[in-house]
C-alpha cells in the first residue's frame, strides 16, 4: 500500500538545523575520545535549566497528585502571575483574561494561526527569520511572504516595506522581536508604524516575543503590548518559558489575545491540546517568586557577557556579524570570505566542514529564508562562556 502524504506536509521543509544536528551527533561520537570534543553552538537552547524552586515545585505538584487537567486556558492563578510580570517588568497592564497558556510557544503559534487565517491569506514577515513560523503560517492553509530585509533595518520589517508588499490577498504581519536568527529587535517607534498601517488595512499584527526577557538593551526592551490604546489591545503576542525562563522541555508558552479572541483561542485549544502540562503550569508558577526572578537577572547578565565577549572575538576572525545583537543568545555571521577561502560554495558547505576542522557545530542559513543564506552561518551563544572561548580557539586555529 503507497501511503498518500497530504500536499499540506510535502508543503513543510525540512527544518535543516536539526538536519545538522544529527550530522553534528554522529560526528560528536568519533569526536568524543579526541583532545576536541564537539562544541555544539547550533541550537538555540539555554544551557541553564530550571532554577531550583521551579524544579521543587514540579516536583511538589507530582508528590501532591496535581496532574489532572486544567482549563484549556490554563490555571487563572498562573495567568495572574504573568499579568503581574507585564506590569512590574514592562510598567504594562495586560488584563489576565487576554492570556492563554499553551503548550509551548509552538501552539500558541498554531492556535493563532488557525484562529485568523484562511486558506490563500497571505502573510507578511522578514527575511530572514524563524523557518517555523511560516511553517504555521502554511499549515493553516495560508502563505508565508517573505520581505528581504537589510542590516541597517536591523533585518527587520519597515512600515514602507509592508506597505509596498500588502497586497489583495494580505492578512498581516508576523514579526518577531528580538529575532533568531538575528537577536535583532524592531524599533518600538516602527513598530508602531507598522501597527498603525496594518490596523487601517483590517489587517493582524502577531509579533514573537519569545525572547524579550532577554534583551540588553533598554531601547528595544519593550513589549508590543505597550502601545497605547486600540494598537496595543489588538497585539497578538506569542510567548514562551523556554528562553528567559530556561524551561525548554516543559513545553509551557503563552498568548496574549483581544479579550475578543480569547474564547475562540479556547475553543480550537479545547479540541488540539485540552490543555497545557499541569506539571509545568505548576512549576511556573515558581518562576515569579523573588528568589527565581533574580536568578532569571543573574543569567540575562551572563547572556550579556557572552554576547559582549563572542561577537567581537568573530569580527576578529573575519566572521562579520553585521549588526550586533540587542537580544536572544544568537550571532548572524558571515562566513563568505573564509568559505571562499576554503573553495566551498556557502555557509551549509561551510558548516559541515567546520564541524570536521574545529570538531564545532553552526547552523547555515539555508533554514532562515532566502536572502543571502548561502552568506550566513547562526552561532547560538547560550553555552558556557568557557565553550564559547574554545570556539573562539578553534575558529582562530582554522580561519586564522
Amino acid at each position: 500500500m503507497t501511503l498518500r502524504i497530504s500536499q499540506r506536509a510535502e508543503r513543510i521543509e525540512p527544518f535543516y538545523v536539526m538536519e545538522v544536528a544529527k550530522t553534528a551527533a554522529t560526528l560528536a561520537k568519533e569526536f568524543a575520545h579526541t583532545a576536541k570534543p564537539m562544541i555544539f553552538l547550533n541550537i538555540g537552547e539555554p544551557d541553564f535549566t530550571a532554577p531550583p524552586l521551579v524544579r521543587a515545585a514540579a516536583a511538589k505538584a507530582i508528590a501532591d497528585g496535581n496532574t489532572q487537567y486544567t482549563q484549556a486556558t490554563g490555571m487563572p492563578e498562573l495567568r495572574e502571575k504573568i499579568s503581574a510580570w507585564y506590569a512590574s517588568r514592562f510598567n504594562v497592564n495586560v488584563a489576565a483574561s487576554r492570556i492563554v497558556l499553551t503548550a509551548g510557544a509552538s501552539a500558541a503559534l498554531q492556535l493563532a494561526c488557525l484562529a485568523l487565517i484562511e486558506a490563500g491569506d497571505e502573510i507578511l514577515m522578514p527575511d530572514p527569520s524563524y523557518p517555523c513560523n511560516r511553517h504555521f503560517v502554511s499549515a493553516a492553509e495560508g502563505k508565508a511572504v517573505l520581505i528581504t530585509t537589510t542590516a541597517d533595518e536591523r533585518f527587520q520589517l519597515t512600515r514602507g516595506k509592508v506597505e509596498a508588499a500588502w497586497g489583495e490577498h494580505t492578512r498581516g504581519v508576523l514579526l518577531a522581536s528580538p529575532s533568531n536568527p538575528t537577536g535583532t529587535s524592531i524599533a518600538p517607534n516602527e513598530l508602531q508604524r507598522i501597527a498603525e498601517y496594518v490596523g487601517t488595512r483590517g489587517g493582524i499584527t502577531m509579533v514573537d516575543e519569545i525572547y524579550l526577557g532577554l534583551s540588553y538593551d533598554e531601547q528595544f526592551s519593550h513589549t508590543a503590548l505597550s502601545m497605547p490604546g486600540e494598537l496595543g489591545n489588538n497585539i497578538i503576542s506569542i510567548n514562551s518559558f523556554s528562553k528567559y525562563f530556561n524551561m525548554t522541555g516543559w513545553r509551557l508558552g503563552w498568548l496574549v489575545v483581544p479579550e475578543a479572541l480569547v474564547p475562540v483561542i479556547e475553543r480550537i485549544a479545547q479540541n488540539l491540546f485540552i490543555c497545557p502540562s499541569t506539571i509545568a503550569q505548576h512549576a511556573a508558577l515558581a518562576c515569579f517568586e523573588p528568589e527565581s526572578l533574580a536568578e532569571y537577572e543573574r543569567r540575562r547578565s551572563e547572556f550579556k557577557a557572552r554576547r559582549d565577549y563572542f561577537i567581537p572575538e568573530l569580527n576578529r576572525l573575519g566572521l562579520k556579524v553585521p549588526v550586533m545583537p540587542d537580544g536572544a543568545f544568537y550571532a548572524y555571521a558571515d562566513c563568505s570570505k573564509i568559505a571562499a577561502k576554503w573553495g566551498l560554495t556557502g555557509s551549509w558547505e561551510f558548516a559541515f566542514e567546520l564541524m570536521k576542522r574545529a570538531h564545532l557545530a553552526v547552523t547555515p542559513g539555508r533554514d532562515f529564508g532566502s536572502s543571502a543564506p548561502e552568506r550566513y552561518v547562526r552561532f547560538s551563544t547560550a553555552s558556557s562562556m568557557a565553550h564559547l572561548q574554545e570556539a573562539i580557539a578553534r575558529l582562530e586555529s582554522v580561519v586564522g
